[in-house]
């Protein structure tokens, strides 16, 4: 504050409007340039030579292409693009995704490697979502839909890191779990159903035979205001019980480069439990199979945003699944052969129940670890709040007064602990 008022005051001693002005862009000349920094960041917010800074999964590292003018020139806005290209050039259009030798999708050592796809841990993890045991804050929900033959109910919550997260019920009446597998994995048949509207490329760069792991390139298109998107995604499906468990996530993938559009998405998780339910009909018997899918991805649109725009477009999305689901039913009864892509969702992972009883009681036991723990953290955190305070009022020499309003705020704070 005392800077700005003796730059204040220099401005006024100025004898001449030229001098204040000149003495005015001083001062705001640092406060300009850090605006302008600012800027400059948010338009190259993860822009494409951050990857390269960072040496892939197969240890080469990725060509530094930032410190090339095609590069910078590319990073600014059309506005200003325009002008610049009848000296340097205009930019070309993005290029296809590439196409591989199908060679490529068997014996990959990247498959092969169990954590560089979907393993056992992230089972777990969905599991835990799924039986209401993952440890996170709690579901709001958004609305609750219904068609002759569909029931969907979605909620939401706000991590304390990261985008917000997405649960969702869907029942389908007359429906099998093998069929709604096959059918959510079928990108053949979501493409050309355009069911998924927003999926315009899809290509399978990797699978594994014995466990029915996949690694999938995605493209899916955005509104207007915003450019595509690019997902490389895996997953797999384990079969517990008469459900079946479907993990999708977003994993690293170096033989397909980044590029400045479609935008890489990386923090991507998208899974699924298909288990057979009762029909809300009243009908006997389990003739409706239910979807649970949690759902989160950082798309590279601000929180709040995003929230309002899936809130607006999430049920008109979700109402052209079951048309889809009974085209597929149909095509199943006509003899219609299944895809690759189909065919690989029938490959499971079986996992039996003492599986679940080993996860219940690890829960049970880290359960028993958090409540052991939680006393001997709130002691040391009350000698330390307390010992502050003592040093604090030992220190200032400012009377009764505020020494005693300094131990009333550390034994409120103390307390409020107490009770966490």
């Amino acid at each position: 504050m005392g800077y700005v008022l003796s730059a204040v005051a220099r401005v006024l001693e100025q004898p001449t409007a030229w001098g204040a002005a000149c003495e005015m862009a001083v001062l705001a000349g640092p406060l300009w340039a850090a605006a302008l920094l600012g800027l400059l960041l948010g338009w190259a917010w993860r822009p494409r030579w951050a990857a390269g800074l960072v040496a892939t999964a197969d240890s080469h590292p990725a060509p530094l292409t930032f410190a090339t003018l095609e590069f910078w020139r590319t990073q600014l806005p059309a506005r200003i693009r325009a002008p610049l290209a009848q000296y340097v050039g205009a930019a070309g259009p993005a290029p296809p995704p590439q196409q591989e030798d199908d060679s490529s999708l068997l014996g990959s050592s990247e498959m092969a490697n169990e954590q560089l796809a979907v393993g056992k841990d992230d089972l777990m993890n969905l599991w835990r979502l799924v039986e209401g045991r993952d440890g996170g804050p709690a579901w709001i929900k958004m609305m609750e839909k219904a068609l002759p033959a569909m029931t969907y109910q979605a909620w939401r919550r706000d991590p304390q890191t990261g985008p917000p997260q997405y649960q969702s019920s869907t029942i389908f009446e007359n429906a099998n779990p093998e069929e709604v597998r096959d059918f959510f994995g079928d990108d053949q048949f979501r493409m050309s159903n355009k069911w998924d509207d927003m999926l315009i490329y899809h290509k399978t760069l990797e699978e594994c035979q014995t466990t029915g792991t996949m690694k999938v390139h995605w493209v899916r298109k955005f509104p207007f205001f915003c450019s595509d998107r690019e997902y490389i995604i895996a997953r797999r499906i384990w079969k517990l019980g008469g459900a079946y468990y479907c993990v999708t996530k977003g994993v690293p993938c170096s033989s397909i480069p980044r590029r400045n559009k479609p935008r890489r998405v990386d923090v991507y998780y998208s899974s699924w439990c298909i288990r057979p339910v009762e029909s809300r009909r009243g009908n006997s018997g389990l003739t409706a199979c239910e979807v649970l899918l949690f759902h989160h991805e950082d798309m590279g649109i601000p929180y709040e945003i995003a929230k309002i725009g899936i809130r607006q477009g999430m049920w008109g999305c979700v109402k052209r699944i079951e048309p889809g689901l009974r085209a597929y039913q149909k095509a199943r009864a006509a003899g219609e052969p299944l895809s690759q892509s189909a065919l690989m969702a029938h490959i499971n992972t079986k996992v039996g129940d003492n599986f679940v009883r080993g996860l219940e009681s690890n829960d049970d036991q880290s359960d028993i670890v958090e409540a052991e723990e939680k006393p001997a953290k709130n002691r040391v955190a009350r000698f330390l709040v307390l010992g502050g305070a003592v040093a604090l009022a030992c220190t200032l020499d400012q009377g009764l007064l505020t020494k005693a309003l300094i131990f009333g705020v550390a034994r409120k704070f103390v307390g409020q602990r107490n009770t966490l």
